[in-house]
């Protein structure tokens, strides 16, 4: 889904009846990224869609809290309404999310969220970042689950050394918060449902969804890599990385970086950057945008770091670029 797409689901979320079936949990701050947060939302919310429109067993009860409740302004300017942090919640949740962005760096501060979230996690069967959304669990040295099984619920001495051996860094993406997501639901109301939440929702977004669900398909290691490469060439335009595209692929990153060159013969890095200068070159052609504006929605961050990157790559500044193309489509 675009960023805008993601805003306008935000707008249109309605909580599901409190049947307290299932309780899950986003937490907001100020200057936090809707991007993942409204793709956990709408995907729990397509779920319950579907679920009504057939047996209604299960039902999300989903909440977006934040200290201090009330509106919370994202990164992007949208105001989202929220409930604030009480002793309401110490009951815990089935799942509950950490929004990232910019603003995770500040809620990371703030001790009376940090105190909340070792309450409620003694309660709570699974926390997960959302990419920055890691410093606030980092800070309040709450690691979150891998497997979504239920910290209540007694864990292995092994199981607790991988966890910790693994880490918050290797399960801090967007993709594998989706995925955990789609892994409820799928335990929930079955593959059917999981698989039709996905598509209804990220279908214009990611090419290859079985890797999201937990499938294989009987993929081979060339099917998944070409499947991300798929991936890496229709979003190139978003802030993605090569440690996303390896989840897609179901793949370690290592692994991926290494089947990526025998099968494409090219590094998954300058396969990314190759789509992001052909999508760069063409709205220099086509458009009036500025040279900074156009790095900024190609992902190239910004109009010092495209030049320098235009310049190695294609011996010449965006700017004359520009003056040339144009030049030559006018004779």
């Amino acid at each position: 889904m675009t960023c805008a797409s993601l805003e306008s689901a935000m707008l249109r979320w309605v909580h599901a009846p409190n049947k307290g079936v299932r309780r899950v949990a986003i937490l907001l701050f100020n200057d936090c990224s809707l991007q993942g947060a409204g793709v956990i939302a709408e995907v729990f919310r397509a779920a319950n869609d579907l679920a009504t429109s057939g047996s209604g067993a299960w039902l999300y009860d989903v909440s977006f809290l934040s200290a201090d409740g009330g509106m919370v302004t994202s990164s992007s300017g949208l105001r989202v309404w929220t409930d604030g942090l009480d002793a309401r919640h110490y009951g815990g949740f089935d799942a509950l999310y950490v929004a990232g962005g910019k603003g995770a760096a500040s809620a990371a501060r703030d001790e009376r969220l940090l105190g909340w979230l070792r309450r409620v996690r003694r309660n709570t069967a699974m926390i997960r970042p959302i990419a920055e959304g890691r410093a606030v669990l980092e800070s309040a040295s709450l690691p979150e689950d891998r497997d979504g099984s239920a910290r209540r619920q007694p864990a292995s001495a092994a199981n607790g050394t991988r966890a910790a051996e693994q880490g918050v860094v290797e399960v801090n993406d967007r993709l594998e918060s989706i995925r955990s997501a789609l892994a409820m639901i799928k335990r929930d109301l079955g593959n059917a449902t999981a698989r039709s939440a996905a598509e209804r929702l990220l279908s214009d977004s990611c090419t290859n969804l079985a890797p999201l669900l937990g499938e294989d398909g009987g993929m081979s290691p060339g099917d998944k890599v070409r499947a991300a490469a798929r991936w890496l060439q229709e979003n190139c335009q978003q802030a993605i990385s090569i440690a996303d595209a390896a989840q897609v692929a179901a793949m370690s990153e290592r692994n991926f970086l290494r089947r990526f060159k025998m099968e494409m013969g090219i590094t998954p890095s300058s396969f990314l950057l190759h789509e992001r200068l052909a999508v760069t070159c063409s709205l220099l052609t086509e458009s009036e945008l500025p040279v900074d504006k156009i790095a900024r929605r190609t992902g190239m961050g910004n109009g010092d770091r495209l030049a320098k990157v235009f310049r190695k790559r294609m011996r010449i500044s965006p700017t004359e670029f520009r003056i040339q193309s144009r030049r030559m489509a006018g004779e």
